[in-house]
Formats: structure tokens, C-alpha cells, sequence
């Protein structure tokens, strides 16, 4: 397939170093972001890209030169942000990826993929960084979600599992291949969370989670009042009591005051950045 045929949207390239530690490690994960998203989160610490739809359009061929450029400054990966509307796209620019790149390839998604995609992207990618948000399908539906998000979160958990059977470290601690379970604290829902929890254990208890703190109101939360709050320090503890509580081997926790705007990229600099290197 000529790949120049292709095209796809993106708001920003470059290194980040706020993943996870064995993710982001000394360099920063070369990250990707892509616009728009299947979910509607009123939450979105993104929600210009994945709601707004703001970002450029690039070809395939362009694509490719991006992810390119990201292994010569140095990225430890190749972190593909919001990817799943693309993923069909995506699976032929990946594939040439790979022929001239070793860097592992992460998937950083909603948790809600459908599992025919899922399959189609096997011998791509070589870790999953997933979310996984609602045990809840009530609060899903109230926060934008599919009513089966947690049934759909729960097959597509199986198959990343299924592609990567095991988590695989390199001598600095940085992940080759694997699967990173992430689940963000939401103000007042304690349950929904020692539901996640206890769905992340049943698929497999060996699997690393991260315990997100970051969590902080968005103008876009205004008619939810129960999102109009950071979480409390008794909150975030009661999330990592239900990761225990579940039988949970493997994770990652965040500090509470992680919950700030501080950490959210600026877009309309990225765009003008991505712009300037198309010209050259």
C-alpha cells in the first residue's frame, strides 16, 4: 500500500517524560498525539484534540518521517496517544515503521477497542498502555461512555493480554513488551474503582496497574457536580487499598498533587512545531 495515500490528524510530537517511569525512562516516550476519540469524556484533560478535533493533517509518508524523527532525538519508544480512530490507517505506516526502526511501539488507549482491531494491529505493537475506566456501566453512560464500555474494556484487556503474554524489561527497567493498566481516580466513585480493580485481577493479577491521581475539574464538567472537585488524599488512598484488596502484584501509584494542569501539553504550539517540520 503507498502509505502517502493516507491521512490522519495529529496535535503534537515529541518527548514526554510524564508517563510511566519504565515508559517515559531518562529520554521521554517520543508521543504522538492524535485528534479526536470514540468517548466523550467530560473530563478529557485533552478534550481540545479528542473533542475540539484541533491538529493538522498529515499523510502517511509525513507520519512516518515524524515517528522517524522522534528515534533520532532520542525517544525510549514510539507512544501513539488516541489512536484507536486511526488504527486501520495506522497498521500499514507501522509496518514500514518497523522495518527501519527497533523502538518498541506502545498503544495508548481508551481500553474500549473493539477486538477485530485489536488483532489486525498484532506484530505492531509491543506494549499496551491502556485504560481502563468504568466496572460501573451506569457512570459510563453519565461520563460519555457505551453502556458495555466495561464488558468492551474487559475483552480488549483479554486480547492485549493474549498478544502480550508476559512484561518484558530491558537492563534500565524500561518496557519492551507488555501490558500497563491504567485507571484514572474519580471524585466520589469509590466502588466504580474496586470494580476496575477487581476486573484488572480476574483477567490477570500479574498485570501492572497504574493508580492515577491526576485527575482536575474541567470547565466541560460543570453539569456533573460530583467531577467538580479534585479527589481527596482519603479517596486516592482507598483506590490503592481496592488495588491490594484485589489480589494486584504489579504497580505504579502518583502522588495526589500530581492533579494539575501542569501536565497537559500545549497543542497550539505542538501544531505550529509539526507544521515547521513539514516545511523543511
Amino acid at each position: 500500500m503507498d502509505i502517502a495515500s493516507l491521512t490522519f490528524r495529529i496535535a503534537r510530537t515529541g518527548l514526554h517524560r510524564y508517563e510511566e517511569p519504565c515508559i517515559s525512562g531518562e529520554n521521554g516516550s517520543g508521543t504522538v498525539f492524535f485528534s479526536g476519540c470514540d468517548m466523550r469524556c467530560p473530563f478529557c484533560q485533552n478534550a481540545e484534540i479528542s473533542h475540539g478535533g484541533k491538529g493538522v493533517n498529515v499523510n502517511g509518508e509525513e507520519l512516518l518521517s515524524l515517528l522517524l524523527r522522534l528515534e533520532e532525538e532520542g525517544a525510549e519508544n514510539l507512544n501513539l496517544v488516541t489512536p484507536y480512530p486511526w488504527a486501520k490507517r495506522l497498521i500499514p505506516v507501522l509496518k514500514v515503521f518497523k522495518t527501519r526502526s527497533e523502538l518498541p511501539v506502545v498503544w495508548n488507549g481508551n481500553g474500549a477497542e473493539d477486538v477485530a482491531s485489536l488483532r489486525g494491529l498484532e506484530g505492531v505493537v509491543d506494549v499496551w498502555l491502556t485504560d481502563l475506566k468504568y466496572s460501573d456501566g451506569a457512570l459510563a453512560v453519565e461520563y460519555g461512555a457505551p453502556r458495555d464500555y466495561p464488558e468492551r474494556a474487559r475483552v480488549a484487556l483479554k486480547e492485549m493480554r493474549r498478544q502480550a503474554p508476559e512484561d518484558v524489561f530491558d537492563k534500565r527497567g524500561m518496557m519492551k513488551k507488555g501490558v500497563i493498566v491504567r485507571h484514572l481516580v474519580l471524585p466520589g466513585a469509590a466502588e466504580n474503582t474496586a470494580g476496575v480493580m477487581r476486573m484488572i485481577a480476574d483477567v490477570d493479577p500479574s498485570l501492572f496497574v497504574s493508580v492515577m491521581a491526576q485527575y482536575f475539574p474541567t470547565p466541560a464538567v460543570k453539569e456533573h457536580p460530583l467531577l467538580s472537585r479534585r479527589i481527596t488524599r482519603e479517596e486516592y488512598d482507598a483506590a490503592v487499598d481496592a488495588f491490594f484488596a484485589a489480589g494486584l502484584k504489579n504497580g505504579f501509584s502518583q502522588d495526589p498533587e500530581s492533579a494539575t494542569e501542569d501536565y497537559v501539553p500545549g497543542f497550539a504550539t505542538s501544531i505550529q512545531e509539526i507544521k515547521t517540520l513539514l516545511r523543511r
